[in-house]
């Protein structure tokens, strides 16, 4: 494995992950499984009207995992579900078509995400948070799955 795809910021995440842990009041959730690696998530939210007023995940992952749902959960907090899906748009064309179809500096610090798109297995550890987040903002029930 390349060391250009464990960029410090995505390490710390990892070794840190930022809102991790049960949501009580959360009024959406979703669970995402990776059946290829077995990373397991779940992402609760608390909307207020249509602002994702908290969010927060569970579960068990590797690195690119970890890192990306702790980001996530920073990176959509306070936005709208109209900024937050799109958000999650461009973050997926990021990691399926590279850094050159998306504009990082529109994606702040999940830019650090940029090489994950060269390693296909691992742009699947990368969505998993996202997916269950897509799932619960649609509120399905499902396990949402990485394609």
């Amino acid at each position: 494995m390349r060391a250009d795809l464990y960029e410090e910021l995505i390490l710390d995440h990892y070794r840190q992950p930022r809102n991790r842990g049960p949501l009580p009041d959360a009024n959406a959730q979703a669970e995402g499984y990776n059946p290829l690696c077995g990373d397991q998530v779940r992402v609760c939210v608390r909307l207020r009207g249509d602002v994702i007023e908290q969010v927060a995940f569970e579960g068990q992952g590797c690195a690119i995992s970890t890192a990306s749902a702790s980001l996530m959960t920073e990176s959509v907090r306070g936005k709208t579900l109209a900024d937050a899906r799109a958000l999650c748009e461009r973050f997926h064309l990021l990691l399926t078509a590279g850094p050159a179809a998306v504009p990082l500096a529109e994606l702040g610090k999940l830019a650090a995400f940029a090489s994950v798109w060269r390693y296909p297995a691992r742009v699947k550890c990368a969505t998993l948070a996202w997916h269950a987040l897509e799932a619960a903002l649609r509120g399905t029930d499902r396990t949402a799955s990485t394609p």
